[in-house]
């Protein structure tokens, strides 16, 4: 009887311990498919909006920039040395999470909003926050308005798919006001509603109704109201089913940021790499190994750097002082110099 219990207590141990390998091997393999599967194609698959000037805008000649662009350069560059291996899909809002579940892209790096529902609703990660933003108002002077609690009745464009819907009907119910919805599909729609007077006013992100603003007929009859009625962390995505590629995209976005914090600059990069400073040289690549923690060559922060500048860099060049948008950095500076952008230490 006690040999039988002692034979029954191992074969149940034994089928615990293959069932674990078992699990341990599935979760191995799923960690390195995204990678491989990049590698073994040469390209990252990037998703982006279908045109958000200073975001994720295509120019005459096919060619892509924006700061949201730039996010996806900085990955391939990490991965293969070079910013031009990715190409990039246009994607509407409606469209852009089932684009990720379906594998038709690798990374959706589009002006997205951190939310608990398309976490734990979608299956999807978000890898940080790449922008710190609030839902505004977008108002055509007709007649002057200074702010949103202006707004009742007014006919307000808003784009389907998004958070901004519910976060519209929330601030209307909220203050008392009523207004008209009209949906429209893209930011350019909208643009076109409000030259058309179909709508009074767009909502959206503020760091789109800046860009918007310039596509009117008339900019100077428009102005983004200083009311902020939403938190709103945008930030890239990936699936919920590759942990290693989530840390791959995750900290590549730590990196821009850190290399800010560190000083280490598109100017500075050879620096960077001779640099006697311990978390430079961590940063560098120099020691530490923590490119291969995460199958990366040890120098991929810097290369991520190299391909596209800091955080900081990104941000004047595309959407801050050095564009024609000029949009404040505001929260998103560097903790150390007021604002909120903070990230974890490269150690």
């Amino acid at each position: 009887m006690v040999m039988g219990a002692r034979r029954s207590l191992g074969l149940i141990l034994g089928l615990a311990l293959a069932a674990s390998a078992g699990l341990a091997a599935s979760a191995g393999s799923a960690q390195a498919g995204t990678l491989d599967e990049v590698r073994q194609r040469g390209t990252l698959t990037c998703g982006v909006s279908q045109g958000l000037a200073g975001f994720s805008a295509r120019d005459a000649k096919g060619q892509w920039s924006g700061f949201d662009v730039d996010f996806c350069r900085a990955v391939a560059a990490a991965i293969f040395k070079d910013p031009g291996k990715v190409s990039f899909v246009p994607l509407s809002a409606t469209e852009r999470f089932d684009a990720l579940r379906d594998k038709k892209i690798d990374l959706l790096s589009r002006n997205s909003t951190w939310t608990f529902e398309r976490e734990g609703g979608l299956g999807l990660l978000f890898a940080g926050i790449a922008y710190h933003d609030g839902q505004g108002f977008l108002a055509m002077r007709r007649p002057a308005t200074t702010t949103a609690l202006e707004l009742g009745g007014a006919a307000v464009c808003v784009q389907d798919g998004t958070s901004t819907r519910a976060n519209l009907a929330d601030f209307f119910k909220a203050n008392g006001m009523t207004f008209r919805e009209e949906l429209v599909s893209s930011p350019a729609d909208a643009v076109k509603a409000l030259d058309s007077g179909r709508c009074d006013v767009f909502t959206a992100d503020q760091s789109a109704l800046y860009a918007e603003r310039l596509n009117l007929a008339k900019p100077e009859e428009a102005a983004v109201l200083p009311d902020v009625i939403s938190k709103e962390p945008l930030g890239p995505v990936v699936r919920a089913d590759d942990v290693r590629w989530f840390n791959l995209v995750k900290w590549t976005l730590f990196a821009l940021i850190d290399a800010e914090d560190l000083g280490v600059a598109t100017a500075t990069i050879e620096d960077a790499a001779k640099s006697a400073k311990p978390d430079v040289r961590r940063f560098a690549g120099a020691e530490g190994g923590f490119g291969k923690m995460i199958g990366l060559d040890d120098a991929w922060a810097l290369q991520a750097v190299r391909a596209v500048g800091n955080y900081g860099e990104m941000f004047e060049r595309n959407i801050g002082s050095g564009s024609r948008f000029g949009i404040p950095r505001g929260l998103n500076q560097l903790w150390s110099n007021g604002g909120i952008l903070y990230a974890p230490p490269l150690k």
